[in-house]
């Protein structure tokens, strides 16, 4: 039994290193965009609505390109909006387990490389199929991956929110896909190499990660993958049932009945946890996405359409998100803090890790508000802050999303509450495109006032973890009450007694 322990330690090790390469590597490449915009206007991608504006007053003629900015600035809001609506991947992850999930994503994912690997200036259009699909494959990557956490139910968050920030840091792939083309190696070779990494993905789907799911808390010598004979393997909907049958020793008869309630699907949606979350989600990542698809327009403005700064910049913007996978643990760390520690008697492991989430939440939310003011100043030198506080409230921002669902929700839904959060988001996000249409129209091209207008709709994210904190300190009180009342029962018998 000993040997077998040693190898399931080693499989769990081996798929969190592997689980970790694919995110970092992969599954979030479609955030560089910024990046791709670059090498796809060098090889002249949407170029024909380029307009050319005859010189006033002696002046020389100029060009006008922003019709080709918002055709590149609509083919991202596609990929961002079908990137995080997967209330259908959600739902076939809960039903049809990790194996499944993975073969469709790791499909979509080679198609969408593929198309822009044999995409040209002439089909530019094919880049609105392509980059969904690759978006999409990559989010059902991840989603696969998060629940490796479960194996090591310690450091549970911190392993989620490294994933989460390995995702983030993903997109500094189209930075050396851009690089490499300054040094001569084409488009079309590097989409063929991201392609062929697929035989990779499923050679991880069949030996280092489970049919089914990996069930929390986790079950004695559980194992998965090929050749893992008798072990013992469980499907996470049967493995909840049984643990919602089996009344806990540290509950009490109304925390019992509580437990029972949150159980279904439709009491999760329906609760304020989730409507506070999905508002909290929602907000901060309209303001991320409206940054990312306008970066490369709004660095021409500032650079006054020099492309070696512009380039400057964008190198400077892709190299800070690589260091999201540094930056999320941090969250995870937070969320994780109380971990190996007693609890308070009649305390609940749940109350404990929502406790340490509202710090998350408001951290997460403070970064997002400087981030989007900083934004908002028209100074070219001060995007160098706005990157790193933007990666900051990023790896955050999503770590902390799917830590908080797996925390506040049962593990049997948290495929279809990640879902539908992300996918009702994902409608939310939809408005980057008019916001982008209203500055290069009415606005002419200047921003300052759609971010004034987004910055102070941040404020409004400080509401969630307000309402976790308050929820936390009413269960203590609730919790204080209840032990006075047990002391003061107690008294009244020792004293009948006598």
């Amino acid at each position: 039994m000993q040997g077998y322990t040693v190898g399931t330690r080693l499989r769990y090790r081996l798929t969190l290193a592997t689980g970790m390469l694919e995110c970092l590597c992969f599954a979030g490449v479609v955030f560089g965009y910024a990046s791709l915009v670059f090498v796809l206007k060098e090889e002249g991608y949407f170029s024909h609505l380029c307009d050319t504006v005859p010189g006033t007053n002696g002046t020389l003629n100029s060009t006008d390109c922003s019709r080709q900015d918002e055709r590149f600035s609509l083919v991202f809001t596609i990929a961002s909006f079908l990137n995080n609506f997967n209330i259908v991947n959600g739902y076939l992850f809960d039903r049809f387990g990790t194996m499944v999930t993975r073969l469709l994503g790791i499909c979509l994912y080679t198609t969408g490389t593929l198309l822009v690997a044999f995409s040209s200036a002439a089909f530019s259009e094919l880049l609105f199929p392509a980059l969904p699909c690759i978006a999409m494959g990559g989010i059902l990557l991840l989603l696969t991956n998060m629940q490796v956490g479960n194996l090591f139910p310690v450091h549970r968050s911190t392993i989620i929110t490294l994933y989460n920030g390995a995702f983030d840091s993903s997109s500094a792939v189209f930075l050396i896909i851009k690089v490499l083309y300054e040094q001569g190696i084409c488009l079309r070779s590097s989409f063929l190499v991201m392609s062929i990494c697929s035989i990779i993905h499923l050679l991880r789907t069949f030996l280092l990660m489970p049919r089914t799911h990996i069930p929390h808390p986790l079950p004695q010598y559980y194992t998965y993958g090929l050749n893992c004979g008798k072990a013992n393997t469980y499907n996470v909907e049967q493995f909840e049932k049984m643990r919602a049958n089996t009344p806990p020793a540290v509950e009490d008869g109304t925390e019992a009945q509580d437990s029972a309630k949150v159980t279904s699907f439709r009491s999760c949606v329906l609760s304020w946890f989730f409507l506070w979350h999905l508002l909290w989600l929602s907000i901060m990542q309209l303001r991320h996405y409206l940054f990312i698809g306008t970066l490369n327009p709004m660095l021409n403005r500032l650079a006054n359409n020099d492309p070696d700064l512009v380039s400057q910049y964008t190198n400077a913007f892709a190299m800070t998100q690589v260091c999201g996978v540094l930056c999320a643990p941090w969250n995870g760390l937070i969320m994780d803090r109380h971990k190996g520690k007693p609890l308070a008697p009649g305390e609940s492991e749940q109350e404990v890790d929502l406790r340490s989430s509202s710090l998350s939440l408001f951290l997460t939310s403070l970064q997002c508000l400087l981030f989007s003011v900083c934004a908002t100043i028209p100074l070219l030198h001060l995007q160098y802050l706005t990157f790193v506080l933007q990666v900051l409230s990023r790896s955050f921002l999503y770590g902390g999303n799917a830590a908080f669902i797996s925390i506040a929700f049962p593990a049997c839904h948290f495929g279809k509450l990640y879902g539908l959060v992300m996918s009702m988001s994902a409608v939310v996000s939809l408005l980057q495109y008019p916001c982008f249409a209203l500055v290069t129209g009415t606005l002419d091209g200047d921003s300052f006032y759609v971010d004034i207008a987004l910055t102070f709709l941040t404020l409004l994210v400080f509401i969630h973890p307000l309402y976790v904190f308050i929820h936390c300190r009413k269960l203590t009180h609730h919790r204080a009450l209840n032990a006075q009342t047990e002391a003061a029962n107690g008294s009244k018998v020792f004293e009948t007694m006598l």
